[in-house]
């Protein structure tokens, strides 16, 4: 045994420095158990020391190499910061949520009557403008519009000039181009109706064709109108409309399903 002694303690002296701490502790262990035999012993525990060392041995991680670069970092025992500790606020969660518009809204306007027969593009344009406090002549908006005895061309020029009178350029023209409204177009007018007239907007409407009121009015144009929606009901069903064709039916209700058929081939500033 002494012998098998002396041969482990010349090999760990050639062994590296890493290697010589393994088989120390493998020494340890020899040693001990070397000891109980010597005393006669059939079976001796292994000391508490040798113990520890032969469990660090086992649990360790294999050392590197001198070519192995070490990447591990030693972990941080700073506390958290702030930041990582609690979750930024959710914007969406914290944001207060738009007011609800009203079932029921009807701007107050300043009704006038078209001067001439073509001049419905600027009387309405006008009629719109007065809900918002904005005094314009129709002359003056026809001017604007391009309006000539063939009428205003499009409701593209109705957006155009409302939003060079309006603040912020809060109108956007909204087109029907087929011969009836879609289910979707109807309810975009609906919306665009209730978001201008929530906003004290009146909303200028080009429309074409016949088409009847809630009192069973019937109103025709067939060569193409343009009247203002000054009102909305019924979370916008039904729209107040300011017609300025003839002051005998200066104004008048109208589902927003009939209005927007009525604007098919048309459109609208909203």
């Amino acid at each position: 045994m002494k012998h098998h002694l002396k041969r482990q303690l010349r090999r760990i002296a050639t062994e590296r420095p890493y290697q010589v701490a393994a088989a120390s502790a493998a020494a340890l262990v020899l040693a001990s158990g070397a000891g109980a035999l010597a005393a006669g012993t059939d079976e001796a525990p292994t000391s508490a020391p040798a113990q520890a060392a032969v469990a660090e041995l086992r649990d360790a991680p294999a050392a590197a190499s001198r070519g192995e670069a070490r990447t591990g970092t030693a972990p941080s025992s700073a506390a958290p910061s702030a930041a990582a500790s609690s979750a930024a606020p959710n914007p969406d969660l914290t944001r207060k949520a738009a007011p609800k518009p009203p079932s029921r809204k009807i701007l107050n306007y300043d009704y006038q009557a078209q001067t001439t027969f073509y001049n419905c593009g600027p009387a309405a344009v006008r009629n719109a403008l007065s809900a918002a406090g904005i005094g314009r002549t129709q002359d003056a908006l026809g001017a604007q519009l391009g309006t000539t005895e063939m009428g205003t061309n499009s409701a593209n020029d109705t957006t155009r000039v409302l939003n060079a009178v309006v603040k912020g350029d809060p109108y956007r023209t909204r087109m029907i181009s087929g011969g009836a409204a879609t289910p979707a177009q109807m309810d975009q007018l609906q919306a665009d109706v209730v978001r201008a007239i929530t906003d004290k907007r009146g909303v200028v409407v080009n429309v074409a064709g016949s088409a009847t009121d809630t009192n069973g009015g019937w109103h025709s144009f067939p060569g193409g109108h343009y009247i203002a929606v000054v009102g909305y009901d019924d979370d916008g069903r039904l729209v107040k409309i300011a017609d300025s064709a003839n002051p005998a039916t200066a104004s008048y209700w109208m589902t927003t399903i009939d209005l927007a058929n009525w604007a098919a081939t048309r459109g609208y500033s909203a």
